[in-house]
């Protein structure tokens, strides 16, 4: 097994050339993931989308896991044709996690939703097949709207000791946030906007991994 950098961890928005350009260049400044996310596009433009992220992230940086959000039927397809994908994001309403993880196999990641410490506990009793949770939203963001509270930054310290799996902060996470996120015990950032609308998304990441207060790793897989 080897050690998964969750620091920052970059969630695509939208199609086109850009979103590929813009990960390949957020894996080059040392991203751990990036996480292609794409909600409103065919299956096939999908799973399109993810092999040319996938093919540009494994040129620029070998080490940077590639996952798809929510769809693990995607993220099978694009691991059986041979390109770079490792895992799956999952919300609430997606594929159940233990059917993910018998379509995936054991060395895939897969990454769970929560938000509440209800969801952070209820997490218990898949944690033996979930790599980490994605919590949020930090502060409310347009980009997805979750119905949850936000969480602010004292949200965190709780669901971190509410469970042994590393925890992502998301929901509109700046650069100028990571500094006292990374102090309350969470394993990474997920920046969206802050990346894909940056003139330069290298940039970004590299502020956000200089910004970083904690442990350079959180997690194997």
């Amino acid at each position: 097994m080897t050690q998964i950098d969750y620091r920052v961890y970059v969630v695509t928005s939208g199609t086109g050339r850009r979103v590929v350009d813009t990960a390949a260049a957020a894996a080059a400044a040392g991203a751990g993931i990036v996480q292609v996310r794409a909600k409103d596009t065919t299956t096939r433009e999908l799973l399109a989308l993810t092999e040319a992220v996938a093919a540009a992230v494994c040129a620029a940086n070998p080490s940077t896991r590639v996952l798809v959000d929510d769809r693990a039927d995607v993220a099978f397809a694009a691991r059986e044709a041979g390109w770079a994908v490792h895992g799956v994001h999952l919300g609430t309403d997606d594929l159940p996690v233990r059917a993910a993880r018998a379509l995936l196999g054991p060395d895939a990641i897969i990454g769970l939703t929560t938000g509440t410490l209800a969801l952070v506990r209820s997490a218990y009793d898949v944690a033996d097949v979930v790599d980490y949770l994605g919590a949020g939203p930090y502060r409310p963001t347009p980009t997805k709207a979750s119905g949850r509270p936000p969480l602010g930054l004292a949200g965190y310290p709780p669901l971190v000791a509410a469970t042994p799996l590393p925890i992502i902060a998301i929901g509109d996470v700046r650069v100028s946030d990571v500094p006292a996120l990374s102090r309350t015990g969470i394993a990474g950032v997920a920046m969206v906007r802050e990346i894909a609308d940056a003139a330069n998304p290298a940039s970004v990441v590299t502020r956000a991994l200089a910004a970083w207060q904690g442990p350079p790793h959180a997690g194997i897989g």
